[in-house]
């Protein structure tokens, strides 16, 4: 039987009864889906035999169940069929599931689903009202679909290395795949409007989005300073091109974080360093002299600053309610979000009876809250390796 049933899905999800046949792999795509899952969708994985999607085999670390951490990551709530779309009978069984669905999500590159008889095109005539997400690289022309998309060369090519790090140094790519997150977030976002035309009208339609576009609308100030201004940014480190102070500072003992986004915080701030003085020094008096006199600040404030170790300093100004911190590492991340109440981990049952600890989704619903109703799934029986496709991450 090709056709799988719906999920039972708790009514007080916000998408019950909306399936999704997934096609993505890597991070983008699952990273879309894996949300709308959280919020109730019925999401199927459609994977390689025996390969299945390739972050199950980016490790370590693992689970307790011998799966990459990083599958872990975006595949929660959902299922996982195997299917060789290069044997006839497992295409006609990628049709049938996705004639049965509300939304196919895929990251193939671009025009070979078509040949499959997989594309939009073909789809939506079984399926009108089908909402058909492609998630590309650098888009569906002849130009871009000829681009790999991966996270790491359109952090490059898409500007945000050259903004990133040091003045001194070389480019920084930012530590984690951010371009593939901020196309999931892009993604998920098209596919609930798409969804909510289609509520009103009965229409379907493709949703398109590409990791360099989404770089670029993600690169906002810096993206405006060049469009409006002609300004081309450039490495600065940790300081901001537009605000001071917003930067890393060194103490007594280890680095503070300031990030002073007005002037009545700036003479707060002068305040609790025991110079209030200093706001009133016609160099600092507002941010646009700040941003001018920055190496002069700098080395007032660390003047101030180097009589008490940072920790010492972010508790006091934090009590002033002028934003500042240490830098945490990601336990320290973990710790500071549950010490707020944020919860940030939930443990996700898997079928084994054993479960996984997972990031909470951050979305939160006072009647439709996200669920976490199953660990990220194994991958079906094992099977002969199928040729290569063509995926664009």
């Amino acid at each position: 039987m090709v056709s799988l049933p719906l999920r039972s899905a708790p009514l007080a999800t916000a998408l019950r009864n909306l399936r999704i046949v997934d096609f993505s792999r890597v991070l983008a795509g699952p990273f879309a889906t894996m949300l709308l899952a959280d919020l109730g969708a019925e999401v199927i994985k459609v994977e390689r035999p025996a390969i299945g999607d390739e972050t199950r085999g980016w490790a370590p670390p693992y689970d307790a169940q011998g799966q990459s951490t990083y599958f872990d990551a975006v595949n929660r709530n959902k299922r996982s069929v195997v299917i060789d779309l290069h044997d006839p009978a497992g295409l006609e069984r990628a049709k049938q599931l996705a004639s049965e669905a509300d939304v196919v999500v895929e990251n193939f590159r671009p025009g070979l689903l078509d040949g499959l008889g997989l594309g939009y095109e073909d789809l939506k005539r079984a399926t009108p009202g089908l909402l058909y997400c492609s998630i590309t690289g650098f888009g569906s022309s002849e130009q871009g679909a000829a681009l790999p998309g991966y996270d790491l060369l359109v952090q490059a090519v898409g500007g945000l290395m050259s903004v990133t790090g040091e003045p001194d140094g070389d480019p920084q790519k930012v530590g984690v795949a951010l371009v593939d997150v901020l196309a999931g977030l892009f993604a998920a976002i098209g596919i609930l409007a798409a969804l909510n035309h289609r509520q009103v009208t009965g229409e379907g339609q493709k949703i398109e989005v590409n990791l360099l576009s989404s770089l670029l609308a993600a690169l906002v100030n810096q993206g405006s300073a060049f469009t409006v201004a002609g300004v081309v940014g450039a490495r600065m480190g940790n300081a901001h091109p537009s605000v001071v102070p917003y930067a890393l500072y060194a103490t007594g003992d280890g680095q503070l974080v300031l990030a002073v986004g007005n002037d009545r915080q700036f003479r707060v701030l002068c305040e609790q360093l025991g110079e209030p003085a200093l706001a009133d020094d016609p160099r600092y008096v507002s941010n646009p002299e700040r941003v001018a006199f920055r190496d002069a600040l700098r080395a007032d404030l660390e003047r101030l600053l180097a009589t008490r170790p940072a920790s010492d300093w972010a508790a006091r100004l934090t009590a002033a309610r002028v934003p500042a911190g240490v830098v945490n590492d990601i336990a320290g991340a973990f710790a500071l979000a549950q010490a707020v109440g944020l919860d940030p981990v939930v443990e996700v049952p898997g079928e084994d009876g054993t479960s996984v600890r997972l990031t909470r989704n951050p979305i939160s619903l006072s009647a439709t809250p996200a669920r976490y109703d199953t660990a990220p799934p194994a991958l079906p029986g094992a099977a002969e390796s199928p040729a290569g496709d063509d995926r664009t991450q």
